[in-house]
């Protein structure tokens, strides 16, 4: 009996998707870009914010995998899910599902009654997309978007900073890339069966997926070059556009890896096992936090820019 138990508790932990916890740290976009990293009361406050939308986010992958059972065992790796495998009864993602929804909801409205609105409206609108929106053209991928710009907002709520449209817009913009780009590999994956294993990839092809990704791709190199140099943040930094080219670095890394190595079925595999990429995130995030402590001295440096 008490290894069942085990056994349980362990295809929950994974039914509710852990690797997948990497898409919430979009909730300390606004912790860096507010310049409050190293503020104690503000960085506890967000990893708190961290930690719900972990719980929210996992209990909507169990209410997709209920759903999606059958679909899914028809998949050749989604089959080894818990709740496809047998591993985790439905009975029991139920229960919860419905725990961890109502559970993050009423803590994150104890945090800050806005952020745990935020959570209720990231949970409907998830709702609506495991019952209809991921089976509709376009909205599918536009949904999941929808979901980090809420995270990205979420993180600014709960230390009450202000947050700027164009981060928001970069946000949008980043998510439909790597969205656009995992549809395109789940069709390269699979082939004349996609339609099988995921219905809506019936509806998308080669060419259009390939028109998006290009779309989407340069849309985000301008609004993040924009945020850079009109954003508030711009203003209190004003080289802040030197990391303007990391940026296009690394969504030019990122098209290479899906072209060319047939990488981007899975985002979180990618940022995992590509040094390349991991460096560039790293170098990134230290070329920001240096500019917002030193960029006095950046203007001494590149006085003769701008």
């Amino acid at each position: 009996m008490f290894k069942r138990l085990i056994v349980i508790l362990n295809a929950l932990i994974l039914g509710l998707r852990p690797k997948q916890a990497a898409k919430n740290l979009f909730v300390y976009a606004a912790l860096v870009f507010a310049n409050r990293l190293t503020d104690r009361d503000s960085f506890l406050r967000v990893t708190a914010a961290f930690a719900l939308f972990c719980l929210a986010s996992g209990s909507v992958y169990l209410l997709n995998d209920i759903l999606d059972v059958e679909e899914d065992r028809r998949h050749p790796k989604k089959r080894f899910r818990a709740i496809a495998s047998g591993a985790l009864p439905v009975p029991i993602a139920r229960i919860a599902l419905l725990t961890l929804a109502l559970g993050s909801t009423a803590v994150g409205w104890k945090l800050n009654p806005l952020f745990g609105l935020t959570i209720l409206t990231y949970l409907v609108m998830n709702v609506g997309y495991c019952i209809k929106l991921k089976h509709v053209v376009l909205l599918d991928v536009f949904t999941i978007a929808a979901g980090f710009v809420l995270r990205t907002i979420s993180g600014g709520m709960v230390i009450n900073a202000r947050i700027s449209h164009w981060l928001l817009l970069c946000t949008m913009q980043l998510a439909l890339f790597l969205g656009f780009l995992k549809r395109r590999q789940e069709l390269v994956e699979q082939g004349e069966d996609a339609d099988k294993t995921r219905a809506i990839l019936e509806e998308y092809s080669l060419p259009f997926l390939d028109q998006m990704i290009t779309i989407v791709a340069a849309v985000s190199i301008v609004c993040y070059s924009v945020y850079t140099v009109e954003s508030d943040t711009a203003h209190l930094h004003p080289h802040f556009w030197i990391t303007v080219p990391i940026v296009i670095y690394g969504i030019c890394r990122y098209l290479y890896l899906v072209y060319q190595k047939g990488m981007g079925g899975a985002p979180e595999e990618v940022l995992k096992t590509d040094r390349s990429m991991q460096v560039t995130i790293v170098l990134w995030f230290i070329v920001v936090m240096a500019l917002f402590k030193y960029d006095n001295v950046g203007r001494v440096l590149f006085g003769l820019i701008g």
